[in-house]
Protein backbone atom coordinates (compact mmCIF):
# COMPACT_ATOMS: atom_id res chain seq x y z
CA UNK A 1 0.00 0.00 0.00
CA UNK A 2 2.47 2.65 -1.20
CA UNK A 3 1.60 6.35 -1.26
CA UNK A 4 0.84 6.38 -5.00
CA UNK A 5 -1.44 3.34 -5.03
CA UNK A 6 -5.24 3.26 -5.28
CA UNK A 7 -5.78 1.52 -1.90
CA UNK A 8 -3.85 4.28 -0.14
CA UNK A 9 -5.34 7.24 -2.02
CA UNK A 10 -8.96 6.12 -2.25
CA UNK A 11 -9.40 3.90 0.81
CA UNK A 12 -6.80 4.26 3.55
CA UNK A 13 -6.23 8.03 3.48
CA UNK A 14 -9.94 9.02 3.30
CA UNK A 15 -10.75 6.51 6.07
CA UNK A 16 -7.99 7.91 8.28
CA UNK A 17 -9.23 11.45 7.66
CA UNK A 18 -12.86 10.58 8.44
CA UNK A 19 -12.09 8.63 11.62
CA UNK A 20 -9.69 11.35 12.74
CA UNK A 21 -12.41 13.99 12.33
CA UNK A 22 -15.14 12.08 14.14
CA UNK A 23 -12.86 11.16 17.05
CA UNK A 24 -12.99 13.54 20.04
CA UNK A 25 -10.01 15.90 20.01
CA UNK A 26 -8.23 14.38 23.01
CA UNK A 27 -8.24 10.91 21.40
CA UNK A 28 -7.15 11.89 17.89
CA UNK A 29 -3.50 11.01 18.52
CA UNK A 30 -4.69 7.45 19.26
CA UNK A 31 -6.58 7.37 15.95
CA UNK A 32 -3.52 8.51 14.00
CA UNK A 33 -1.36 5.96 15.80
CA UNK A 34 -3.78 3.09 15.03
CA UNK A 35 -3.85 4.00 11.35
CA UNK A 36 -0.07 4.44 11.34
CA UNK A 37 0.48 0.96 12.73
CA UNK A 38 -2.07 -0.50 10.29
CA UNK A 39 -0.14 1.16 7.46
CA UNK A 40 3.17 -0.22 8.73
CA UNK A 41 1.61 -3.66 9.16
CA UNK A 42 0.53 -3.64 5.50
CA UNK A 43 4.22 -3.52 4.54
CA UNK A 44 6.07 -5.42 7.24
CA UNK A 45 3.44 -7.42 9.17
CA UNK A 46 5.06 -9.01 12.25
CA UNK A 47 8.24 -6.96 11.73
CA UNK A 48 6.30 -4.13 13.34
CA UNK A 49 7.82 -5.50 16.54
CA UNK A 50 11.05 -3.64 15.66
CA UNK A 51 9.21 -0.30 15.43
CA UNK A 52 7.41 -0.98 18.70
CA UNK A 53 10.68 -2.03 20.37
CA UNK A 54 12.44 1.12 19.13
CA UNK A 55 9.56 3.22 20.45
CA UNK A 56 9.61 1.66 23.94
CA UNK A 57 13.40 1.88 24.14
CA UNK A 58 13.53 5.52 22.99
CA UNK A 59 10.65 6.57 25.24
CA UNK A 60 12.04 5.06 28.44
CA UNK A 61 15.67 6.00 27.80
CA UNK A 62 14.63 9.64 27.33
CA UNK A 63 12.49 9.62 30.48
CA UNK A 64 15.35 7.99 32.38
CA UNK A 65 17.75 10.74 31.23
CA UNK A 66 15.18 13.42 32.05
CA UNK A 67 15.09 12.32 35.70
CA UNK A 68 18.87 12.83 36.04
CA UNK A 69 20.83 15.98 36.66
CA UNK A 70 22.89 17.05 33.67
CA UNK A 71 26.05 16.73 35.77
CA UNK A 72 25.23 13.14 36.68
CA UNK A 73 27.78 10.89 34.95
CA UNK A 74 25.20 8.10 34.72
CA UNK A 75 23.20 10.20 32.25
CA UNK A 76 25.94 9.87 29.63
CA UNK A 77 26.08 6.11 30.17
CA UNK A 78 22.30 5.81 29.74
CA UNK A 79 22.50 7.85 26.54
CA UNK A 80 25.32 5.68 25.22
CA UNK A 81 23.33 2.55 26.10
CA UNK A 82 20.33 3.79 24.12
CA UNK A 83 22.44 4.68 21.07
CA UNK A 84 24.28 1.35 21.26
CA UNK A 85 21.03 -0.64 21.30
CA UNK A 86 19.52 1.31 18.39
CA UNK A 87 22.66 1.15 16.26
CA UNK A 88 23.26 -2.47 17.23
CA UNK A 89 19.81 -3.44 15.98
CA UNK A 90 20.17 -1.76 12.58
CA UNK A 91 23.76 -2.97 12.16
CA UNK A 92 22.72 -6.54 12.87
CA UNK A 93 19.71 -6.45 10.56
CA UNK A 94 21.00 -4.34 7.70
CA UNK A 95 24.80 -4.70 7.60
CA UNK A 96 25.65 -8.12 9.05
CA UNK A 97 25.85 -9.96 5.71
CA UNK A 98 27.88 -7.14 4.14
CA UNK A 99 30.40 -6.97 6.97
CA UNK A 100 30.95 -10.70 7.47
CA UNK A 101 30.82 -11.33 3.73
CA UNK A 102 33.71 -8.94 3.16
CA UNK A 103 35.62 -10.36 6.13
CA UNK A 104 35.15 -13.81 4.57
CA UNK A 105 36.58 -12.58 1.25
CA UNK A 106 39.55 -11.06 3.05
CA UNK A 107 40.12 -14.33 4.92
CA UNK A 108 40.13 -16.16 1.59
CA UNK A 109 42.78 -13.79 0.20
CA UNK A 110 44.90 -14.29 3.32
CA UNK A 111 44.39 -18.10 3.06
CA UNK A 112 42.59 -18.23 6.40
CA UNK A 113 40.19 -21.13 6.78
CA UNK A 114 37.04 -19.17 7.61
CA UNK A 115 33.95 -18.53 5.51
CA UNK A 116 30.52 -16.97 5.92
CA UNK A 117 27.27 -17.73 4.16
CA UNK A 118 24.79 -14.91 3.75
CA UNK A 119 21.76 -15.33 5.97
CA UNK A 120 18.19 -14.51 5.06
CA UNK A 121 17.30 -11.41 7.08
CA UNK A 122 13.90 -9.76 6.98
CA UNK A 123 14.38 -6.01 7.21
CA UNK A 124 11.46 -3.88 8.44
CA UNK A 125 10.65 -1.10 6.01
CA UNK A 126 11.61 2.40 7.11
CA UNK A 127 14.12 1.26 9.75
CA UNK A 128 16.79 3.66 8.47
CA UNK A 129 14.39 6.58 8.83
CA UNK A 130 12.79 5.94 12.21
CA UNK A 131 16.12 4.88 13.76
CA UNK A 132 17.69 8.23 12.89
CA UNK A 133 14.67 10.07 14.26
CA UNK A 134 14.94 8.06 17.49
CA UNK A 135 18.68 8.74 17.85
CA UNK A 136 18.15 12.45 17.15
CA UNK A 137 15.41 12.65 19.79
CA UNK A 138 17.61 10.89 22.34
CA UNK A 139 20.50 13.24 21.61
CA UNK A 140 18.30 16.34 21.91
CA UNK A 141 16.98 15.17 25.28
CA UNK A 142 20.52 14.38 26.46
CA UNK A 143 21.78 17.81 25.41
CA UNK A 144 18.76 19.49 26.98
CA UNK A 145 17.44 20.91 23.71
CA UNK A 146 14.01 19.34 24.26
CA UNK A 147 12.18 17.89 27.25
CA UNK A 148 11.46 14.18 27.31
CA UNK A 149 7.87 13.32 26.38
CA UNK A 150 6.13 11.30 29.10
CA UNK A 151 3.24 10.21 26.87
CA UNK A 152 4.11 6.92 25.18
CA UNK A 153 1.42 7.54 22.54
CA UNK A 154 3.10 10.80 21.48
CA UNK A 155 6.52 9.15 21.26
CA UNK A 156 5.02 6.30 19.22
CA UNK A 157 3.26 8.72 16.88
CA UNK A 158 6.45 10.76 16.42
CA UNK A 159 8.40 7.67 15.32
CA UNK A 160 5.59 5.84 13.49
CA UNK A 161 3.40 8.54 11.86
CA UNK A 162 2.31 6.83 8.63
CA UNK A 163 3.24 9.52 6.07
CA UNK A 164 6.91 9.52 7.15
CA UNK A 165 7.47 5.86 8.05
CA UNK A 166 8.50 4.67 4.57
CA UNK A 167 10.64 7.41 3.01
CA UNK A 168 10.87 10.16 5.60
CA UNK A 169 11.44 13.06 5.86
CA UNK A 170 13.66 12.39 8.88
CA UNK A 171 11.96 14.51 11.51
CA UNK A 172 13.36 16.02 14.66
CA UNK A 173 11.05 16.42 17.64
CA UNK A 174 11.10 20.20 17.33
CA UNK A 175 10.11 19.94 13.64
CA UNK A 176 6.71 18.42 14.34
CA UNK A 177 5.70 18.86 17.98
CA UNK A 178 3.76 22.09 17.30
CA UNK A 179 1.32 20.43 14.88
CA UNK A 180 1.60 16.65 15.27
CA UNK A 181 -0.07 16.63 18.69
CA UNK A 182 -2.35 19.64 18.24
CA UNK A 183 -5.31 17.48 17.17
CA UNK A 184 -7.10 20.26 15.29
CA UNK A 185 -10.25 19.56 13.32
CA UNK A 186 -9.98 18.98 9.59
CA UNK A 187 -10.15 22.26 7.66
CA UNK A 188 -11.22 22.72 4.02
CA UNK A 189 -8.14 24.87 3.34
CA UNK A 190 -5.79 22.14 4.59
CA UNK A 191 -7.64 19.49 2.58
CA UNK A 192 -7.31 21.50 -0.63
CA UNK A 193 -3.62 22.24 -0.08
CA UNK A 194 -2.92 18.65 0.89
CA UNK A 195 -4.72 17.20 -2.13
CA UNK A 196 -3.00 19.69 -4.41
CA UNK A 197 0.40 18.62 -3.08
CA UNK A 198 -0.46 14.93 -3.44
CA UNK A 199 -1.58 15.41 -7.05
CA UNK A 200 1.64 17.29 -7.86
CA UNK A 201 3.62 14.36 -6.43
CA UNK A 202 1.60 11.85 -8.46
CA UNK A 203 2.34 13.89 -11.58
CA UNK A 204 6.10 13.60 -11.00
CA UNK A 205 5.95 9.93 -10.07
CA UNK A 206 3.47 8.47 -12.55
CA UNK A 207 4.13 10.56 -15.64
CA UNK A 208 7.90 11.09 -15.52
CA UNK A 209 9.63 8.77 -13.03
CA UNK A 210 7.78 5.57 -13.90
CA UNK A 211 8.37 6.09 -17.62
CA UNK A 212 12.08 6.74 -17.17
CA UNK A 213 12.32 3.59 -15.03
CA UNK A 214 11.82 1.47 -18.17
CA UNK A 215 14.82 3.02 -19.96
CA UNK A 216 17.01 3.07 -16.87
CA UNK A 217 16.35 -0.58 -15.97
CA UNK A 218 17.01 -1.75 -19.53
CA UNK A 219 20.40 -0.02 -19.77
CA UNK A 220 21.58 -0.83 -16.24
CA UNK A 221 20.61 -4.51 -16.52
CA UNK A 222 22.38 -4.88 -19.88
CA UNK A 223 25.05 -2.25 -19.27
CA UNK A 224 27.82 -4.30 -20.92
CA UNK A 225 25.99 -3.97 -24.25
CA UNK A 226 25.92 -0.16 -24.20
CA UNK A 227 28.45 2.63 -24.39
CA UNK A 228 28.89 6.28 -25.26
CA UNK A 229 25.80 8.45 -25.50
CA UNK A 230 23.44 5.69 -24.32
CA UNK A 231 25.25 5.53 -20.96
CA UNK A 232 25.06 9.33 -20.67
CA UNK A 233 21.33 9.25 -21.40
CA UNK A 234 20.82 6.48 -18.82
CA UNK A 235 22.79 8.36 -16.14
CA UNK A 236 20.83 11.57 -16.74
CA UNK A 237 17.56 9.63 -16.91
CA UNK A 238 18.21 7.90 -13.59
CA UNK A 239 19.02 11.20 -11.88
CA UNK A 240 15.77 12.70 -13.17
CA UNK A 241 13.85 9.53 -12.27
CA UNK A 242 15.24 9.57 -8.73
CA UNK A 243 14.44 13.25 -8.24
CA UNK A 244 10.93 13.01 -9.69
CA UNK A 245 10.11 9.93 -7.65
CA UNK A 246 11.69 10.95 -4.33
CA UNK A 247 10.55 14.58 -4.44
CA UNK A 248 7.16 13.38 -5.76
CA UNK A 249 6.88 10.98 -2.83
CA UNK A 250 7.77 13.84 -0.45
CA UNK A 251 4.98 15.88 -2.03
CA UNK A 252 2.55 13.04 -1.35
CA UNK A 253 3.88 12.59 2.19
CA UNK A 254 3.76 16.29 3.08
CA UNK A 255 0.35 16.58 1.41
CA UNK A 256 -0.98 13.59 3.36
CA UNK A 257 0.16 15.08 6.66
CA UNK A 258 -1.18 18.48 5.61
CA UNK A 259 -4.71 17.05 5.35
CA UNK A 260 -4.62 16.72 9.15
CA UNK A 261 -3.06 20.16 9.61
CA UNK A 262 0.34 18.61 10.39
CA UNK A 263 3.44 20.32 8.97
CA UNK A 264 6.47 18.24 8.00
CA UNK A 265 9.91 19.61 7.06
CA UNK A 266 10.66 20.02 3.36
CA UNK A 267 13.15 17.58 1.86
CA UNK A 268 13.97 19.29 -1.45
CA UNK A 269 14.68 22.86 -2.51
CA UNK A 270 15.40 23.05 -6.26
CA UNK A 271 18.63 20.93 -6.08
CA UNK A 272 19.53 21.28 -9.76
CA UNK A 273 20.05 25.01 -9.26
CA UNK A 274 22.93 24.29 -6.88
CA UNK A 275 26.31 25.87 -7.61
CA UNK A 276 28.50 23.74 -5.32
CA UNK A 277 28.41 20.28 -3.75
CA UNK A 278 27.70 21.78 -0.34
CA UNK A 279 24.86 23.81 -1.81
CA UNK A 280 23.49 20.69 -3.51
CA UNK A 281 23.29 18.78 -0.23
CA UNK A 282 21.51 21.70 1.40
CA UNK A 283 18.83 21.24 -1.26
CA UNK A 284 18.73 17.44 -1.79
CA UNK A 285 17.39 15.12 0.94
CA UNK A 286 17.57 18.12 3.26
CA UNK A 287 16.50 16.33 6.44
CA UNK A 288 19.21 13.68 6.07
CA UNK A 289 21.85 16.38 5.61
CA UNK A 290 20.52 18.33 8.60
CA UNK A 291 20.61 15.17 10.72
CA UNK A 292 24.25 14.45 9.84
CA UNK A 293 25.17 18.09 10.44
CA UNK A 294 23.52 18.23 13.87
CA UNK A 295 24.46 14.81 15.22
CA UNK A 296 27.82 14.02 13.58
CA UNK A 297 29.44 17.10 12.00
CA UNK A 298 28.94 19.58 14.86
CA UNK A 299 29.79 17.15 17.71
CA UNK A 300 32.99 16.06 15.94
CA UNK A 301 34.02 19.63 15.02
CA UNK A 302 33.85 20.74 18.69
CA UNK A 303 35.19 17.50 20.18
CA UNK A 304 38.30 17.22 22.33
CA UNK A 305 40.23 15.85 19.36
CA UNK A 306 39.30 18.87 17.24
CA UNK A 307 40.28 21.25 20.05
CA UNK A 308 43.63 19.48 20.45
CA UNK A 309 44.26 19.77 16.71
CA UNK A 310 43.43 23.47 16.81
CA UNK A 311 45.83 23.97 19.71
CA UNK A 312 48.56 21.98 17.94
CA UNK A 313 48.33 24.01 14.72
CA UNK A 314 48.41 27.32 16.61
CA UNK A 315 51.59 26.20 18.28
CA UNK A 316 53.41 24.92 15.20
CA UNK A 317 52.06 27.16 12.40
CA UNK A 318 51.78 30.91 12.30
CA UNK A 319 49.41 33.43 10.73
CA UNK A 320 46.89 32.68 8.00
CA UNK A 321 48.60 29.42 7.05
CA UNK A 322 48.09 28.10 10.57
CA UNK A 323 44.41 29.02 10.46
CA UNK A 324 44.13 27.30 7.06
CA UNK A 325 45.78 24.09 8.32
CA UNK A 326 43.55 24.09 11.42
CA UNK A 327 40.39 24.61 9.37
CA UNK A 328 41.29 21.88 6.87
CA UNK A 329 42.15 19.39 9.59
CA UNK A 330 38.90 19.94 11.47
CA UNK A 331 36.95 19.88 8.19
CA UNK A 332 38.45 16.50 7.24
CA UNK A 333 37.89 15.19 10.76
CA UNK A 334 34.20 16.17 10.73
CA UNK A 335 33.32 15.58 7.08
CA UNK A 336 34.77 12.07 6.74
CA UNK A 337 32.42 10.35 9.24
CA UNK A 338 29.50 12.33 7.81
CA UNK A 339 30.04 11.05 4.28
CA UNK A 340 30.98 7.51 5.25
CA UNK A 341 27.73 7.44 7.25
CA UNK A 342 25.83 8.95 4.32
CA UNK A 343 27.04 6.18 2.02
CA UNK A 344 26.39 3.38 4.50
CA UNK A 345 22.97 4.79 5.43
CA UNK A 346 21.78 4.15 1.87
CA UNK A 347 22.72 0.50 2.08
CA UNK A 348 25.39 -2.19 2.56
CA UNK A 349 27.04 -1.90 -0.86
CA UNK A 350 30.42 -0.63 -1.98
CA UNK A 351 28.90 1.70 -4.56
CA UNK A 352 27.04 3.51 -1.77
CA UNK A 353 30.27 3.84 0.21
CA UNK A 354 31.98 5.17 -2.91
CA UNK A 355 29.09 7.60 -3.40
CA UNK A 356 29.66 9.00 0.08
CA UNK A 357 33.44 9.26 -0.39
CA UNK A 358 32.86 10.84 -3.80
CA UNK A 359 31.11 13.81 -2.22
CA UNK A 360 33.54 13.87 0.71
CA UNK A 361 36.43 14.24 -1.74
CA UNK A 362 34.71 16.91 -3.80
CA UNK A 363 33.56 18.99 -0.81
CA UNK A 364 36.93 18.76 0.94
CA UNK A 365 38.79 19.58 -2.26
CA UNK A 366 36.48 22.57 -2.79
CA UNK A 367 37.30 23.87 0.69
CA UNK A 368 41.03 23.24 0.25
CA UNK A 369 41.20 25.01 -3.13
CA UNK A 370 38.96 27.91 -2.13
CA UNK A 371 41.88 30.37 -1.71
CA UNK A 372 43.32 29.31 -5.09
CA UNK A 373 39.94 29.75 -6.77
CA UNK A 374 39.47 33.21 -5.26
CA UNK A 375 42.94 34.21 -6.41
CA UNK A 376 42.31 33.01 -9.97
CA UNK A 377 38.99 34.86 -10.14
CA UNK A 378 40.70 38.05 -8.91
CA UNK A 379 43.55 37.76 -11.45
CA UNK A 380 41.12 37.12 -14.32
CA UNK A 381 38.78 39.88 -13.08
CA UNK A 382 35.81 37.51 -12.97
CA UNK A 383 32.89 38.52 -10.79
CA UNK A 384 31.61 35.40 -8.92
CA UNK A 385 28.10 36.90 -9.05
CA UNK A 386 28.03 37.33 -12.83
CA UNK A 387 25.61 35.20 -14.84
CA UNK A 388 28.37 33.53 -16.90
CA UNK A 389 30.20 32.23 -13.83
CA UNK A 390 26.99 31.04 -12.17
CA UNK A 391 26.00 29.20 -15.37
CA UNK A 392 29.43 27.56 -15.45
CA UNK A 393 29.02 26.44 -11.83
CA UNK A 394 25.55 25.02 -12.52
CA UNK A 395 26.75 23.01 -15.54
CA UNK A 396 29.74 21.74 -13.54
CA UNK A 397 27.43 20.64 -10.73
CA UNK A 398 25.07 18.86 -13.11
CA UNK A 399 27.99 16.81 -14.45
CA UNK A 400 29.05 15.99 -10.89
CA UNK A 401 25.49 15.02 -9.92
CA UNK A 402 24.90 12.81 -12.98
CA UNK A 403 28.26 11.05 -12.50
CA UNK A 404 27.62 10.42 -8.82
CA UNK A 405 24.13 9.03 -9.41
CA UNK A 406 25.49 6.71 -12.11
CA UNK A 407 27.67 5.01 -9.49
CA UNK A 408 24.84 5.20 -6.96
CA UNK A 409 22.45 3.26 -9.23
CA UNK A 410 24.97 0.61 -10.30
CA UNK A 411 24.83 -2.88 -8.83
CA UNK A 412 28.18 -2.56 -7.10
CA UNK A 413 31.19 -0.33 -7.71
CA UNK A 414 32.47 -2.39 -10.65
CA UNK A 415 29.35 -1.78 -12.69
CA UNK A 416 29.52 1.96 -12.05
CA UNK A 417 33.19 2.09 -13.04
CA UNK A 418 32.53 0.00 -16.18
CA UNK A 419 29.74 2.36 -17.22
CA UNK A 420 31.89 5.41 -16.52
CA UNK A 421 34.64 4.07 -18.79
CA UNK A 422 32.07 3.16 -21.45
CA UNK A 423 31.06 6.81 -21.82
CA UNK A 424 34.37 7.53 -23.53
CA UNK A 425 34.20 4.49 -25.80
CA UNK A 426 32.39 5.09 -29.07
CA UNK A 427 30.59 8.28 -28.09
CA UNK A 428 28.60 9.41 -31.13
CA UNK A 429 26.19 12.31 -31.38
CA UNK A 430 24.36 10.36 -34.10
CA UNK A 431 22.95 8.18 -31.32
CA UNK A 432 20.47 10.96 -30.57
CA UNK A 433 19.22 10.94 -34.18
CA UNK A 434 19.51 7.41 -35.57
CA UNK A 435 16.76 5.82 -33.48
CA UNK A 436 19.03 4.04 -30.99
CA UNK A 437 17.21 5.62 -28.06
CA UNK A 438 13.93 4.17 -29.33
CA UNK A 439 15.31 0.67 -28.70
CA UNK A 440 15.51 1.28 -24.95
CA UNK A 441 11.86 0.58 -24.15
CA UNK A 442 10.33 4.01 -24.84
CA UNK A 443 8.75 5.32 -28.04
CA UNK A 444 8.64 8.87 -29.38
CA UNK A 445 5.44 9.72 -27.53
CA UNK A 446 6.99 8.58 -24.24
CA UNK A 447 9.99 10.86 -24.81
CA UNK A 448 7.71 13.77 -25.68
CA UNK A 449 5.64 13.26 -22.51
CA UNK A 450 8.81 13.02 -20.39
CA UNK A 451 10.28 16.20 -21.90
CA UNK A 452 7.05 18.18 -21.47
CA UNK A 453 6.63 16.89 -17.90
CA UNK A 454 10.23 17.83 -17.04
CA UNK A 455 9.72 21.30 -18.50
CA UNK A 456 6.64 21.81 -16.31
CA UNK A 457 8.53 20.75 -13.18
CA UNK A 458 11.54 22.86 -14.22
CA UNK A 459 9.47 26.02 -14.59
CA UNK A 460 7.73 25.35 -11.27
CA UNK A 461 11.14 25.04 -9.59
CA UNK A 462 12.37 28.11 -11.47
CA UNK A 463 9.54 30.18 -10.01
CA UNK A 464 10.24 28.86 -6.50
CA UNK A 465 13.95 29.61 -6.88
CA UNK A 466 13.82 33.15 -8.24
CA UNK A 467 10.36 34.71 -8.09
CA UNK A 468 10.11 35.34 -4.31
CA UNK A 469 13.66 36.75 -4.27
CA UNK A 470 12.98 39.36 -6.92
CA UNK A 471 10.00 40.98 -5.26
CA UNK A 472 10.58 44.06 -3.13
CA UNK A 473 7.50 43.32 -1.04
CA UNK A 474 7.58 41.46 2.23
CA UNK A 475 7.76 37.79 1.27
CA UNK A 476 4.97 36.73 3.64
CA UNK A 477 2.70 39.52 2.41
CA UNK A 478 3.54 38.68 -1.20
CA UNK A 479 2.71 35.02 -0.74
CA UNK A 480 -0.61 35.87 0.93
CA UNK A 481 -1.49 38.21 -1.97
CA UNK A 482 -0.65 35.56 -4.55
CA UNK A 483 -2.60 32.92 -2.60
CA UNK A 484 -5.76 35.05 -2.72
CA UNK A 485 -5.37 36.15 -6.33
CA UNK A 486 -4.42 32.71 -7.63
CA UNK A 487 -7.21 30.55 -6.19
CA UNK A 488 -9.06 30.16 -9.54
CA UNK A 489 -5.76 29.46 -11.27
CA UNK A 490 -4.94 26.78 -8.73
CA UNK A 491 -8.19 24.97 -9.45
CA UNK A 492 -7.39 25.05 -13.18
CA UNK A 493 -3.89 23.70 -12.55
CA UNK A 494 -5.26 21.06 -10.18
CA UNK A 495 -7.78 19.80 -12.73
CA UNK A 496 -5.10 19.94 -15.43
CA UNK A 497 -2.74 17.78 -13.35
CA UNK A 498 -5.48 15.26 -12.63
CA UNK A 499 -6.36 15.00 -16.32
CA UNK A 500 -2.67 14.64 -17.23
CA UNK A 501 -2.27 11.80 -14.70
CA UNK A 502 -5.41 10.02 -15.96
CA UNK A 503 -4.39 10.35 -19.62
CA UNK A 504 -0.59 10.07 -19.51
CA UNK A 505 0.10 8.35 -16.18
CA UNK A 506 1.92 5.02 -16.28
CA UNK A 507 -0.73 2.57 -15.04
CA UNK A 508 -3.39 0.20 -16.33
CA UNK A 509 -3.21 -3.08 -18.23
CA UNK A 510 0.34 -4.29 -18.79
CA UNK A 511 1.78 -1.76 -16.35
CA UNK A 512 4.17 -3.13 -13.76
CA UNK A 513 4.03 -1.22 -10.47
CA UNK A 514 7.34 0.58 -9.86
CA UNK A 515 8.39 0.35 -6.21
CA UNK A 516 9.44 3.49 -4.35
CA UNK A 517 13.24 3.68 -4.61
CA UNK A 518 13.97 5.18 -1.20
CA UNK A 519 11.65 2.72 0.52
CA UNK A 520 14.51 0.25 0.05
CA UNK A 521 16.85 2.34 2.16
Amino acid sequence: MAYHTTPYLLLFLPAALIFYQITPAKWRSYTLLIFSYLFFWSFSEKLIIYLIGTTFLTHHICIWMDTMDKRDKRKKRVFQLGILLLLGTILCLKYRNFFFGNVSKLAMVLHIDWSYQDQLIFLPIGISFYTLSAIGYMADVYWGKVKAEYSLVKTALFLGFFPVIVEGPICRWEDVEDTLFKNESVKAENVFKGCYRIIWGLFKKMIIADRLAVLVDKVYVGYESYSGAVIVVAAISYTIQLYMEFSGCMDMVIGSAGLFGIRLPENFSQPFFAKTCTDFWKRWHITLGVWFKNYIFYPVSISKTARKWNKFTRKHFKGDFGKYVARMGIAAMALFPVWISNGLWHGPKWNYIFYGLYYFGLIFMGLALEPVRDRILAVLHINPECMFYKAFQTVKMLIIIFTGEMFFRGDGFRQGFHMFKSIFQGFKTETFKDGTLLTLGLDQNDFRIIIIGCMIVFFADLIKEYWPKETKMCQKQWICTVEKAFVPGKWVICYGLVMAILIFGAYGEGYQMIDLIYAGF
